[in-house]
């Protein structure tokens, strides 16, 4: 790979605003791919990211692995390669491959009712619910009647005992809607109830361990220093980008009593996503903290076998990765959605990087995917968070740049 110690992005041109400083790019790309260093360049010059890092793996190798600006929102301390942030919902994607292991390795049937596993789920009319509805966000339990407090959210058993409770709010299997922190409760006590462990524990020594991965969900006391700080940043509008999202989004997110404002507000009031005890709890859907590289090479070896480290899905798996569960209007997001079991697909939504690509978008801006086809896998992650949930343009920004490398 060349070394690429410097590189700049500037702003279009725009006679009101100064261009900001032009940022320091370091790390390395193979020859060829200058093009997503340029984009990444781009994103803190035009929309407005703080500090950030991105990596790709080309079948199994990384062939980008770049970072630039602070390591948190508010300060003027470097981003340094091993630097790790909250990646939010992109933790989805981490805890779906968990569930699909136990499915691959013959301990958890996708096909089952969740209670056969989790006898007390089956509450409320809950008794048909199964494993692959649970999923791919056709449980019917994307809210709960009372919101936990972010004590309880992160107590272990509280959350599971409270969506064990919940009555749904469509029949299970019907429709689907985005599970944005029941998530967390669902997939959490199902791979506690069939391993006897808790998914971040499962996570570290069948997923992170192995691979060598700078991933956490639960980070360790010793693994704090690791961590930036993220926060809310503005992100411009330029060359006729888009930012907003459309009014039905926009009313939805604005309605208290709508069940897009009640899942994302399970927990209430918000947390404190910088906070210790949040870094330490474990939440599956939510609160993962990862490295770019991290999040790259984790999909990596979802489609292959990496540098020094196993292949984690059988071709048969991975398959079933792809696999389209869920399609059409969402519930909670209101936009149309589509997911195989756990995973987010290449759609209007969430653009990856061609059909057949899979993997999760994070609130604010992060993503992890692999694109079995070109064996390319991503990951971004940045402190910036913009007001995005599943289609940030500086994230996009980098896929339509690898894209571009790969069309040649």
């Amino acid at each position: 790979m060349n070394d690429t110690a410097e590189a700049t992005g500037h702003p279009a041109p725009d006679e009101q605003d100064p261009a900001p400083e032009p940022v320091a790019v370091h790390g390395t790309v193979a020859p060829g791919y200058e093009p997503v260093r340029d984009a990444f360049a781009r994103n803190f010059a035009q929309l407005g990211d703080r500090g950030a890092a991105v990596t790709v793996h080309r079948h199994g190798t990384p062939v980008v692995d770049l970072w630039a600006g602070t390591r948190d929102h508010d300060s003027t301390a470097p981003w340094e390669r091993g630097t790790a942030q909250v990646v939010h919902s992109v933790t989805k994607g981490v805890s779906a491959a968990a569930l699909l292991l136990l499915h691959q390795r013959g301990r958890l049937d996708l096909d089952a009712p969740v209670s056969t596993y989790w006898p007390e789920y089956a509450a409320e009319g809950k008794e048909r619910t199964l494993v692959r509805h649970l999923l791919a966000h056709r449980a019917g339990v994307p809210v709960l009647d009372r919101p936990l407090t972010p004590d309880e959210a992160g107590r272990p058993g509280t959350g599971a005992a409270a969506v064990a409770a919940q009555a749904p709010v469509w029949e299970p299997g019907t429709e689907h809607g985005y599970h944005a922190q029941t998530y967390s409760w669902l997939t959490g006590e199902l791979v506690r109830r069939v391993t006897g462990i808790t998914l971040g524990r499962y996570v570290a020594e069948e997923i992170a361990g192995p691979l060598g991965l700078d991933l956490w969900i639960g980070l360790p006391p010793e693994r704090k220093d690791r961590v930036g700080r993220s926060g809310a940043v503005s992100a411009p509008e330029r060359g006729g980008l888009r930012l907003r999202p459309r009014r039905n989004v926009q009313d939805a997110y604005g309605d208290p009593a709508s069940l897009t404002r009640r899942a994302f507000d399970a927990i209430d009031p918000p947390v404190d996503e910088n906070s210790p005890a949040y870094h330490a709890a474990e939440l599956p859907g939510a609160n993962g903290i990862a490295t770019a590289y991290a999040l790259s090479r984790f999909y990596a070896s979802l489609i292959g076998a990496v540098e020094q480290g196993p292949r984690l899905f059988a071709p048969s798996t991975l398959a079933l990765a792809r696999t389209v569960e869920s399609e059409g209007p969402d519930r909670v997001l209101v936009v149309p959605t589509r997911f195989g079991p756990g995973f987010m697909l290449h759609g209007a939504a969430s653009p990856l990087l061609a059909d057949g690509s899979f993997g999760h978008p994070g609130r604010g801006g992060s993503l992890g995917f692999a694109d079995p086809e070109s064996g390319v896998a991503f990951g971004y992650v940045t402190n910036g968070l913009q007001k995005t949930v599943t289609n940030d343009p500086r994230a996009q920004a980098l896929v339509r740049a690898v894209r571009g490398v790969l069309q040649g």
